[in-house]
Order: structure tokens, then sequence, then C-alpha cells
């Protein structure tokens, strides 16, 4: 009975630590996460320097980016993809390889991150994102362990972004919708719309498709759009505001806008590899 009574007591003992270690880290995370001071880091590239704010909202991607950095991975690493008017790539760290003779943009160092699309963090001029792979082989929009990009971007009319609205969420109810069609206990609808195409049934079709619409999108959702803020910057700054809701930013630019222009504007090769290559040289965190 003594020994059962001092067991039970060990494991109060135990459990009591745990939930004060955990209570701890608790803590810890949430004073990262809002009261940490903002973080810099100094890129010098082979065609000068650039300084990049690094989001406290987006820990996870802040966290691997100072890793990285720390571990000196960027220092070497080329812009594998660079695009006038759009974007800047890089962490491929096959780039690092001058006897590479492969497709960069294929491989990347670490784990993958899990997204996180803050609404305020928008792709505008000189946002630094990570890349990811596409919807079809990620639908939860997972991060690139190491591959970023610097956005350079246009400007564009507040027409252009209502529309880019209207089919950003077409997009996403094809892919409800195409999510919905798969699955087995849905199977009939496939065949009844296989029907309608075969037999050229258009108005049946229709009907179907605000059928299988009705089922799957919640219209009381509310559905992508772009704050006021966001679409005043993308009239005046410039961005690629396509890429919002998919892509996670998680920085900007602070200095050196004018370096991504440069490094956006060089000559490139097939796949948009710049001829003469563009490396950052160095990855510094700013004292």
């Amino acid at each position: 009975m003594i020994s059962v009574t001092k067991n039970i007591l060990k494991i109060q003992s135990s459990l009591l630590l745990l939930l004060a270690i955990n209570i701890n880290t608790l803590f810890c995370q949430e004073s990262f996460q809002d009261n940490s001071k903002e973080t810099s880091i100094h890129m010098e590239t082979s065609l000068g320097m650039i300084t990049i704010k690094l989001y406290n909202k987006t820990p996870l991607h802040k966290i691997n980016f100072l890793k990285l950095i720390e571990e000196g991975f960027y220092d070497g690493v080329k812009f594998h993809r660079v695009i006038k008017g759009f974007m800047a790539q890089a962490g491929d760290p096959n780039s690092k390889k001058n006897d590479f003779t492969g497709q960069l943009g294929q491989k990347s160092y670490g784990e993958t991150i899990p997204a996180e699309l803050i609404s305020e963090y928008i792709h505008k001029r000189g946002a630094l994102a990570a890349a990811r792979m596409g919807d079809n082989v990620n639908p939860e929009k997972k991060s690139s362990g190491s591959q970023f990009y610097l956005v350079q971007g246009k400007t564009y009319s507040e027409l252009q972004l209502k529309q880019m609205e209207q089919k950003m969420n077409q997009q996403q109810e094809n892919i409800l919708i195409g999510k919905f069609l798969k699955k087995t206990e849905n199977v009939h609808y496939m065949d009844q719309i296989k029907y309608c195409q075969q037999n050229r049934l258009n108005d049946s079709l229709n009907i179907l498709y605000q059928e299988i619409k009705s089922l799957v999108i919640n219209e009381k959702e509310n559905k992508f759009s772009f704050s006021k803020d966001a679409i005043e910057t993308y009239k005046t700054t410039g961005g690629t505001p396509f890429l919002d809701n998919g892509y996670t930013v998680f920085g900007e630019v602070i200095e050196g806008l004018e370096i991504i222009d440069s490094i956006c504007s060089v000559p490139t090769l097939k796949g948009d590899i710049p001829i003469t290559p563009v490396i950052i040289l160095s990855t510094k965190i700013k004292e």
C-alpha cells in the first residue's frame, strides 16, 4: 500500500512538472509571436545589398529562414528563376553546384513548412514569400523548406483587381467541386455530367452544375477580396496580387528595392535562368 502511494505521488509530481514545462513553453511561444523584436537580415548579392525585414506573425517561416541563414545555407545560392515584372526566385541547393546540369528549382533543403497565410501580408513590391509545389500535389499550400522569391511585380488598375478576385474565387470553387466529384459516394454525379456532355445537353449540364455548387459552396462564407489598403498598394506601388492567399508572405525588402529591379532585368536563357549568374554572396542577421 505504501509503495503504491509513493508511485502515485511520483506520477503526480511528474505530471505537475510536465504541466509547468508546457505552460512555460506556451508563454514563451506567445511572447515570441506577439512581443518579439522585428528581425532584419542583410542579403548581399552579386548585384548589390538588400535588407529584408522578417514578419513576426509568420513565426514558422521566420524561424526556418533564420536557421538557414545561421547555417550559411544561402551563401553561394543563385537566383535560378527571374522574370521581369514578376519576381526573382532562389533557394535550390543544387544552384550552389557550378557543375550541375539538371533543371534548377526542383529541389529544396529541409522539411516543408505549414502555410501561414496572413491577410495583411500581401504580395506588394519587395515582398519576401515562400515558394511551394502546386495545389494539385500540395493542397495544404505547404511552403518549400528553402526556396523563396522576392516580388518585383507591376501596378494594376482597380478594374483589373476586381476581375482578378472573380477569377481567384472561381478557381477555388472549381477546386472544391473537383474534390467533391472525386469522392466515391458522388460518382453518380460524374456519370450524369458525362451523359450530358456526350449528348450535348448544355442546359441540363448547367442545372446539374448549379445543383452540385449548392452542395459544395457556402455562399454565406466570405469570398476572397482585396482590402482597400491592398487595392491602393497594388494601384500605386505594384506587386503580384494574383499570388495572394496562395503563398506565404513572411517578410519585405526595406532597403534595396532597386536591386530587385536589377536582378529581374538581367538577360535570361530558356527557363528564365540568368545568363550571367546572380549569386547570394552572404546573408547575415542585422545586429
